[in-house]
């Protein structure tokens, strides 16, 4: 199911942008190998703040960056440990798709000082899946003000033993603006810190760690 959106990828899309719009190389990296980067939105909405947001992120990727908006949100079953004796093909595509990348963005709304509850269930789907330890994942945030939501999706994905990148995680004011795609992409401190945000998940990916971290139990 691609919850009524068009799949969406650009590989390297500052190729296209006008030169006044494109950015300076930041990182001397010996490995110029592409990154693909999975992106995912904890909502369902068609119009939705948050995968505005996101499609306009994959507009700012780094040159050898190629960011893929996930759309089989809306498809995922709600998570039974009882079903992954026989896992579900839409479930099974969401993990191979967070295998296959090099890092992962998620933006989410907060509902009722929380996450919401697709990009909850998602995560859950993935709580069992080894492959994740030591993912390295950004956190954006349409809104300064989602607080409870940032610190709830926190505590999960650590309790998991993902690999927050601090540095790529930015929350920027879009919520309540009426900011289209476009809008977002013109205004220059926005863009700017989606840009830093980027290329610093762009460093953490190179930089890497050696050895993934032992998932945490309670």
């Amino acid at each position: 199911a691609s919850c009524g959106r068009t799949a969406y990828v650009l590989p390297h899309i500052q190729r296209n942008l006008a030169p006044e719009k494109r950015w300076p190389r930041e990182i001397n990296s010996r490995d110029m190998s592409p990154l693909n980067v999975l992106a995912i939105c904890g909502s369902l909405r068609a119009q939705s703040i948050n995968h505005m947001l996101l499609r306009a992120v994959a507009q700012l990727a780094p040159e050898r960056m190629s960011i893929s908006l996930y759309n089989g949100m809306c498809g995922l079953p709600l998570f039974n440990p009882d079903l992954e004796a026989d896992m579900p093909t839409v479930v099974q595509q969401l993990r191979d798709a967070v295998t296959n990348s090099d890092a992962v963005i998620i933006a989410s709304p907060e509902y009722a000082h929380g996450v919401s509850g697709v990009m909850k269930n998602a995560l859950d789907w993935l709580v069992s899946d080894e492959r994740f330890l030591g993912k390295p994942v950004a956190l954006l945030s349409s809104s300064p003000h989602s607080r409870h939501a940032d610190a709830a999706l926190r505590e999960t994905l650590v309790t998991m033993s993902a690999r927050i990148v601090d540095s790529a995680s930015v929350a920027v004011q879009v919520r309540g603006t009426g900011m289209n795609e476009d809008d977002i992409l013109r205004h220059v401190e926005i863009s700017a810190a989606l840009r830093a945000a980027l290329i610093a998940l762009e460093v953490a990916v190179g930089s890497g760690l050696s050895h993934a971290p032992t998932r945490q139990t309670h």
